[in-house]
């Protein structure tokens, strides 16, 4: 049976905390404090956390398109003003479509010989070329790199994930896809 000191932190733990903006934004640049990070994910979350990222992130986007959901460090699934929804970076680079694999647009390095795995692995540390190689992929426009993988040589880029924007927004969200208003140019 729990002490009564540790039945009271259960009690509390179902608390909601309401984070500021600032802890929001150290969370989103990965500089929260662990006891504040283990703090957001061990309770309930706040109702607006979502807006409130994107909130965030839209104020530091060099795009007026609508963030309809961050997709990767440095990538957003976004509404562009024609009504398009594709994956865009943070600089504006336009990966195309959201359901396509964003990869195949961008700029890849492969590391696939010991000397360019030993450049970031120890000796004997890193794969053996012949069974698997590194592929850093960048943004073309900015060069930040967005993602690494380690695959088969022979194996296509890895397709992470389609988001399901519909029932993300519907069901989770409790509220409909934001749409493109009407054409006022009429």
């Amino acid at each position: 049976m729990p002490s009564a000191e540790h039945s009271g932190s259960l009690r509390t733990a179902g608390r909601r905390r309401r984070f500021d903006r600032q802890t929001i934004e150290e969370l989103i640049d990965g500089k929260v404090t662990w006891p504040t990070l283990h703090e957001m994910l061990s309770t309930f979350k706040d109702p607006d956390r979502f807006d409130q990222v994107i909130e965030i992130l839209q104020s530091r986007m060099p795009y007026p398109d609508q963030i309809l959901l961050p997709f990767a460090f440095h990538l957003n699934v976004v509404q562009t003003a024609d009504g398009r929804r594709i994956i865009k970076s943070d600089c504006g680079f336009e990966f195309g479509d959201y359901r396509e694999n964003w990869k195949e647009q961008a700029l890849v390095y492969v590391r696939n010989t010991a000397e360019t795995i030993r450049e970031i692995y120890p000796n004997f540390m890193g794969a053996d070329p012949a069974w698997q190689e590194y592929r850093e992929y960048y943004c073309p426009s900015c060069g930040t790199q967005l993602e690494v993988e380690t695959v088969p040589p022979w194996y296509p880029p890895v397709h992470s994930f389609i988001p399901d924007l519909e029932t993300f927004y519907q069901e989770w969200l409790g509220r409909p896809l934001p749409t493109m208003p009407a054409d006022s140019s009429d």
